[in-house]
């Protein structure tokens, strides 16, 4: 029994595991307070989400969905082992489930059947949400298995807490499958190993990378234009000054309508998306110094 640990803590923590978090937008304050208390917690809750792909299962985690409001979690964790934060506080995954585990969970021994459901679990359990088909054949990649195993260690060696205070949603509440694919008995066996030995620390720090503008996407993505390619180039001749000429002469019409699709990728509407450059549109992007 423990108080939750702050968001900067529980942040540390995991990093000092030596997994990769990334912050999803205001997870720090993403909560359920209002519907009821946060703590103490007394172990981790493991899942699976029942979905592909990593952007939109973070979303749905962060967001929820009509019948259950988001946060579904507090963090996501992907196929390449990336732990993604999305909230922090009382959070929708646990439901009600056996008093008879919680209270094996608090002491830290064998748990029984859940055969219940009576207890406030969203409560009591930080909760991760692992991203997985769940059906028996979407593979686990050992980088998730591993990751799973590090948070679930890392959250126990902030509270001084045994691999036994970690369980699955499956032997928390009747009727739940999650996670499927691994038992949690031999991911407890991976955890109590882990605790046994010290942390990896902290996993490099991702390179440096220029704040967001709009369009960064578009160029993360290394799609090729021949008229960004010519405007890109314009600007660098120039020092990436403004670019006021109007277009090239022997612009065609599918010419300017490209061009004004790329103005809208950037961001753009009106008047400055009608495929002309001009001064106007320069003076609203903002892009690193190069």
């Amino acid at each position: 029994m423990a108080t939750p640990l702050t968001a900067d803590r529980l942040l540390k923590a995991l990093r000092d595991e030596g997994l990769e978090v990334h912050e999803y937008r205001d997870w720090r304050t993403h909560n359920r307070n209002s519907k009821g208390p946060w703590g103490p917690v007394n172990g981790v809750m493991i899942h699976h989400t029942v979905t592909q792909g990593t952007d939109s299962s973070v979303e749905l985690c962060y967001e929820g969905h009509s019948a259950l409001p988001g946060p579904l979690c507090h963090g996501v964790i992907d196929k390449a082992g990336v732990v993604h934060m999305v909230g922090h506080g009382r959070a929708n995954h646990a439901g009600l489930g056996d008093s008879d585990v919680l209270r094996a969970v608090v002491d830290e021994s064998a748990l029984p059947p859940d055969n219940e459901a009576d207890t406030d679990g969203n409560r009591h359990f930080y909760g991760f949400e692992c991203i997985n088909l769940g059906d028996g054949e979407d593979p686990w990649p050992e980088a998730q298995k591993l990751a799973i195993e590090k948070v679930s260690a890392a959250i126990c060696r902030a509270h001084g807490w045994t691999q036994r205070s970690v369980i699955g949603h499956l032997e928390w509440q009747p009727g739940k499958i999650d996670p499927r694919g691994f038992t949690m008995d031999s991911m407890r066996g991976r955890i109590a190993k882990r605790l046994g030995a010290k942390p990896d620390g902290p996993a490099p720090k991702p390179p440096a990378q220029y704040e967001p503008f709009p369009g960064a996407d578009f160029f993360r993505s290394g799609r090729v234009s021949k008229i960004i390619t010519a405007m890109g180039k314009r600007l660098v001749a120039e020092g990436c000054g403004r670019y006021e000429e109007g277009p090239s002469p022997d612009w065609t019409e599918a010419d300017r309508k490209s061009y004004a699709a790329w103005q809208r990728k950037l961001g753009y509407s009106g008047d400055d998306a009608d495929g002309v450059p001009g001064k106007t549109s320069w003076d609203k992007l903002r892009v690193p110094n190069v």
